[in-house]
């Protein structure tokens, strides 16, 4: 039994004759009567009779009926759920972010997804670059934002931010220089972020090939934790100039940049090559891409 031929059923019923309900539903009579007798042919009964007013349902066309209005129902209900969808997806979506990109853009995230997507649930997972990387590859997450990530072929990759990094001193170290080559940074005993940071990596694939050994005296977990330090006068830092920005005034700390060459820490929005992309996914990379992850 097709649909379409219980909706053209519903239609000559309601409208009282096979001519009114052609032109309701822009057809020629002779082609809705043909679609109506399909309908009586499968089912082997009479539905409606002709009279000289129009027409009017049978006793079986009358047991008929509130069927043909329940399954009509279900299907515009069907379509109706299908396009609200459409407009407002449903599902769940995992996103990895850094701690300090997580800082300064997991509100505003949350407040356009759920502005966008009422019906869905956005999950924010925080930790380093290298173990996002892992949970993208393992498929824990749907989307990570990595800073300085290595290739490979599982993921693609596109750049969202560069920043240089700075040399940062204490307020009581004075005025420092306007700018300090690589080399010169082995006259500064230096607090680091300790390996994996991305930051770290950044520092050891520059200085290493050139043979230039820092004078590290103490490697800290967390950007918060050296930055303190270094403001209590124990030494120095090398940190993204976003960073030290936002976090520098508080700390009352001084910087100067580095270079040439520059030091880039990037930032890359990085997605599985071969997983499945929904739209829900798709759009809530566009998203990310829209945000100020600048601070």
């Amino acid at each position: 039994m097709e649909i379409r031929h219980l909706g053209y059923f519903l239609h000559v019923v309601e409208a009282g004759s096979f001519s009114a309900a052609a032109a309701e539903l822009n057809l020629a009579q002779p082609t809705l009567s043909r679609q109506v007798g399909a309908l009586e042919q499968e089912l082997q009964q009479r539905l409606l009779l002709r009279t000289g007013r129009g027409v009017k349902p049978t006793e079986a066309g009358l047991a008929l009926l509130p069927h043909a209005r329940a399954m009509l129902g279900i299907v515009q209900r069907a379509k109706d759920e299908l396009r609200d969808l459409q407009s407002s997806p449903t599902g769940r979506v995992a996103v990895g972010l850094p701690p300090r990109i997580s800082m300064v853009a997991s509100d505003v995230l949350v407040g356009r997804f759920h502005e966008r997507f009422p019906r869905a649930v956005l999950s924010i997972s925080e930790g380093l670059s290298v173990t996002l990387r892992e949970w993208l590859v393992a498929g824990r997450v749907d989307i990570a934002l990595l800073f300085d990530p290595p290739a490979t072929p599982a993921l693609a990759f596109e750049t969202l931010l560069e920043e240089e990094l700075e040399l940062v001193g204490p307020q009581q170290s004075g005025k420092m220089p306007a700018r300090v080559g690589l080399a010169g940074l082995v006259r500064y005993p230096l607090i680091l972020p300790s390996a994996p940071s991305s930051i770290r990596s950044v520092i050891d694939s520059a200085l290493k090939p050139r043979g230039i050994e820092p004078r590290i005296i103490a490697e800290v977990g967390t950007v918060s934790t050296v930055m303190k330090l270094v403001a209590q006068g124990m030494g120095y830092t090398i940190l993204p100039e976003t960073v030290v920005r936002n976090l520098g005034a508080r700390h009352r700390l001084r910087r100067t940049r580095i270079g040439p060459p520059v030091l880039l820490n990037t930032l890359r929005l990085a997605v599985p090559r071969a997983g499945p992309s929904s739209r829900l996914v798709r759009e809530t990379i566009e998203l990310l891409r829209g945000l100020d992850l600048s601070g």
